[in-house]
């Protein structure tokens, strides 16, 4: 299989196959993000991309789902991704769906025939980037997006019956305004209507551009306490007719999951829970930050 510089997938793809259509992230310029940093965007050649699906069908013949990476491979045009998705399904017959990352500002430029085709062919369960439900924190993460285009761009996925995952990043809005942030969170998520969302916290790495903010204590992480009682709050106000609530990334304090409406009440529960078992001085701090912003108790 073709993959350059570092491949990223929703933990929820673990059983998908990935084959690599893009290289790097179209955007890059998120301030809260190294993912990509150093990795030239580029599209990978038909060539490359039928000789991985050829070995895909060779080592896994039966695959029901593919995953197309790097960042957002969802911003190659309509063409070039119906193309791709003949070719998955001439060389993976059982393939039911393929998938891949997406920015809202990928779907802005294919019209509503384009969407409609690319259902037709399989590509389904897009993951895409929110982060929040605030223009102004949208336009500090340098999103490259407002959240009116938001709502009408996801409006048009779901008319072309385009499924979608909403990934949520708690404590993006800074220790200050964590509860306006909840608020507007669980309101674009009930108008949207996400068929899972993923929830992960802030963390900040070297070489992000709000980190010299943090350091200037020009922006404020949430606390430990604050991250968990953000999602919490959000948790709380959701009115979504049929969800997955996936908080199981590595930087989540407390892991929860389940099905909304159905888990709600357990989930927030869970969360209740854990926060009370939580000692007062790790509530209260800015834990260091591991692996993908795993919070380091000492």
């Amino acid at each position: 299989m073709h993959y350059t510089g570092p491949v990223y997938r929703p933990p929820f793809e673990a059983d998908s196959i990935l084959v690599q259509v893009t290289v790097g992230c179209s955007h890059n310029a998120c301030t809260f993000c190294t993912m990509y940093r150093g990795t030239r965007f580029e599209t990978s050649r038909m060539e490359d991309i039928e000789a991985d699906l050829r070995e895909a069908a060779h080592d896994f013949p039966s695959v029901k789902r593919v995953f197309l990476v790097n960042a957002d491979a969802f911003v190659l045009s309509a063409g070039r991704l119906a193309t791709i998705a003949e070719k998955i399904h001439e060389h993976l017959p059982n393939v039911e769906t393929i998938g891949m990352y997406a920015s809202v500002k990928n779907v802005i430029g294919k019209s509503d025939e384009d969407l409609a085709r690319l259902h037709e062919l399989g590509i389904d369960g897009l993951n895409i980037g929110l982060e929040s439900g605030l223009d102004e924190v949208l336009a500090h993460l340098n999103k490259g997006f407002t959240l009116d285009e938001a709502r009408t761009q996801l409006a048009r996925l779901k008319k072309a019956g385009i499924g979608y995952s909403l990934n949520i990043m708690l404590g993006a809005a800074g220790s200050e305004f964590w509860e306006k942030n909840a608020v507007a969170n669980a309101e674009i998520l009930n108008e949207t209507q996400p068929s899972l969302i993923f929830t992960a916290l802030l963390h900040v790495d070297p070489g992000a551009p709000i980190l010299d903010e943090v350091k200037a204590g020009t922006f404020h992480e949430d606390t430990l306490g604050q991250y968990v009682t953000e999602e919490l709050e959000m948790l709380k106000r959701l009115e979504l007719e049929d969800t997955v609530f996936y908080g199981l990334h590595t930087s989540n304090v407390i892991p929860v999951s389940g099905l909304l409406p159905r888990d709600k009440d357990l989930l927030v529960k869970r969360l209740e829970n854990g926060l009370a078992r939580i000692p007062e001085r790790y509530l209260n701090s800015h834990p260091e930050k591991g692996y993908e912003g795993m919070s380091i108790l000492r």
